[in-house]
């Protein structure tokens, strides 16, 4: 007898102009199990969910919900038919409280008006439900990114949803926080309901996850028990290719100081507090902390983009100040965010555009015009060198996916030559593969002679690419680590121990 299964999407086709997005892709979700969505970026896995959720129409295949045919219009018949998405770039209404985000486009009435009090009860009852402990009547745009998440994970609930689907979930979670959603997880398995889990977290997957589904290039590769993987199956398998090791060989040879931080502070809270260190040339110098220790302020700070209340940058023996990011990028400094969709890309533009819209003085003519082909030459280079996958350089880089994205913001950068560069968490949401060539990009510009910054969450990511590690905590510099002195022993636990120091 065949197994029965909640959701079946079974030889589904999707075509862009240019690329062929899915090409018989298939996933089969079981009822109350966690069934983990992977592959490298680009492998379709987005388009796939899109097509579930009714952004997308798809070309041919079947989606089948407990064995029935099922099209969805758009996101909100899918979810008025109990299938929910929490995506990993956060759509909120940032100025509006948390029981208004909950309940947005389903507001309980009460006489022709809105009943605020059920509203702020039934709040109160979904929040309970998951031991979600958080003010319904709070503007959202105050809470943390992690709390803004679990909100997002209590509004798929609040839907009574029996297929949800986490895009990279903990990307922006603590441990403790990620140990909770993982509880929240458990109890929703316990209910039956099915959940789609999309991460590059191996760890993550093999430990919460019932069946992997791989992709690779559009395609289905496999789907198979997580507990018959190991972490070195998933990503051969995804990247179609042996991987011997997670990072590169070290190049680079850090040499004289290139720039030196004294007294750092910025003027307005939260920010960081005095804090004094030196940046080698051809270094990797990694920014360790918790959620909320600064570290997204610190490289702030130095590029100009947040005010400074006092402190001293000199940069190649000569003081620099950095009143904004035209001044910053002037004085040789490159600063790629945190939030790549939110103040990285320019979601309705091409990949030209996003390309060179940090260096457009260097593409114009004598009377001001710009040079169309020098910015496609320039684009391509961005395209070739960082390997984006992408039909054209005219496609708008919000079709692209998440890894290349990345890729073209990295080569918009490096087209302004700059001298220090700030990367704030430069592979978060990114694929093992995709990882690993922005690896091997840090430590070749380091080779180089350039100075890197580098704000990461993920210990292993700073232990292996970095030469020191700066440990933030509360705002202030809690200390610098060698890694090939200091960390020979207890590496993770030295850089928790700093970074707890102020808290």
């Amino acid at each position: 007898m065949a197994e029965s299964y909640l959701l079946e999407m079974r030889d589904l086709e999707k075509e862009f102009p240019g690329v062929k997005a899915l090409n018989k892709a298939n996933l089969l979700l079981r009822k109350g199990t966690v069934h983990a969505l992977m592959g490298e970026n680009g492998a379709g896995k987005s388009t796939l969910m899109k097509c579930l959720f009714g952004i997308y129409e798809k070309d041919a295949g079947s989606i089948k919900i407990e064995g029935q045919e099922t099209h969805f219009n758009n996101p909100k018949d899918a979810l008025d038919h109990g299938v929910a998405m929490v995506h990993q770039e956060l759509n909120q209404v940032l100025r509006r409280s948390v029981m208004e985000n909950m309940w947005l486009g389903k507001f309980p009435g009460k006489g022709g008006f809105v009943d605020h009090k059920k509203m702020y009860q039934d709040t109160l009852n979904v929040f309970k439900r998951l031991e979600v402990n958080i003010d319904p009547k709070q503007i959202i745009g105050d809470l943390s990114v992690s709390q803004r998440q679990m909100v997002e994970i209590a509004k798929a609930v609040s839907y009574n949803a029996k297929i949800l689907v986490l895009d990279e979930p903990t990307s922006s979670l603590t441990n403790e926080e990620v140990e909770h959603l993982f509880k929240i997880i458990n109890k929703l398995r316990a209910d039956g309901v099915g959940i789609i889990y999309i991460s590059h977290k191996m760890e993550e997957i093999l430990r919460i996850s019932d069946d992997v589904t791989i992709m690779r290039d559009g395609q289905w590769v496999s789907t198979t028990p997580a507990k018959d993987l190991t972490t070195e199956q998933i990503i051969n398998m995804m990247v179609g290719r042996e991987m011997s090791d997670r990072f590169p060989p070290k190049t680079n040879k850090p040499g004289k100081v290139l720039m030196k931080v004294e007294g750092l502070t910025g003027k307005y809270m939260p920010t960081c507090i005095d804090v004094s260190f030196e940046l080698r040339e051809g270094e990797v110098l990694g920014v360790a902390g918790l959620v909320g220790s600064r570290r997204t302020e610190l490289l702030e700070t130095i590029f100009g983009v947040a005010h400074r209340e006092k402190g001293k940058i000199t940069l190649q023996g000569k003081e620099v100040y950095n009143h904004n990011s035209m001044e910053a990028i002037k004085n040789g400094f490159a600063l790629l965010t945190e939030e790549r969709r939110a103040t990285g890309i320019i979601p309705l533009q091409s990949i030209t555009f996003n390309a060179v819209i940090s260096n457009l003085k260097a593409y114009r003519n004598k009377i001001g015009l710009l040079i169309n082909k020098k910015m496609e030459d320039d684009t391509n280079w961005v395209i070739k060198s960082m390997n984006v996958k992408t039909p054209s350089t005219k496609t708008h880089i919000k079709s692209l996916s998440g890894g290349n994205q990345q890729k073209v913001i990295i080569g918009r950068w490096l087209l302004t030559k700059p001298t220090v560069l700030l990367l704030d968490e430069p592979t978060r949401g990114i694929d093992v593969g995709a990882k690993y060539e922005i690896y091997q990009l840090i430590d070749q510009l380091a080779a180089e002679g350039k100075g890197v910054m580098v704000v990461s969450s993920e210990m292993p990511e700073l232990i292996g690419i970095c030469d020191r590690i700066l440990v933030m905590s509360n705002g202030h510099m809690a200390g610098i680590l060698d890694v090939k002195e200091d960390l020979k022993g207890g590496m993770q636990e030295e850089i928790m121990r700093l970074a707890a120091k102020y808290i």
